[in-house]
């Protein structure tokens, strides 16, 4: 097998030969390369080798962008006041680059008006196409009908 690592002389040694180079060190010995032609096998320590992988994953996890989703509530008889005043507030959670799910919750018997909250939905949708695009059309899911509107992308 191959054997590099600090402190060694990257050469191809046998198996007893590279372990005890590693037992001299206080190092262990880890295979890195399984299928190459000889094995390559590395001389480090492999707790300390385990925590810095973890650190590393750790900071591209902290560095990966979160969507942070915010929801508008409507109701069947949304007066137009109410609609604008949330509407604005959609504008500003796009800017702000969260996706929004608006969604009409139905109560009691306002569920025959089904028609009414998917044109409040689709109104909704056209009043805020500047600024996003919808990712799922209006959507019946028991008492509520939901739509997802995600942000543009920013052009530079």
């Amino acid at each position: 097998m191959r054997v590099v690592g600090e402190n060694v002389k990257n050469d191809i040694y046998d198996i007893r030969t590279a372990l005890g180079m590693a037992r001299e060190q206080g190092l262990d010995l880890v295979e890195i390369s399984p299928k190459a032609e000889p094995p390559v096998c590395k001389i480090i320590d492999y707790s300390k080798f385990k925590y810095e992988q973890k650190k590393k994953q750790k900071e591209i996890k902290a560095k990966a962008h979160k969507t942070v989703l915010k929801e508008i509530r409507f109701g069947p008889n949304t007066d137009d006041h109410d609609f604008n005043f949330k509407v604005k507030h959609a504008i500003k959670f796009l800017q702000d680059g969260a996706k929004v799910k608006a969604y009409v919750h139905f109560v009691g018997r306002s569920i025959v008006f089904k028609e009414r909250g998917e044109i409040l939905l689709l109104r909704f949708a056209q009043a805020v196409e500047d600024y996003g695009k919808v990712e799922q059309l209006p959507k019946l899911e028991g008492k509520r009908m939901i739509i997802f509107i995600a942000p543009k992308t920013q052009k530079k």
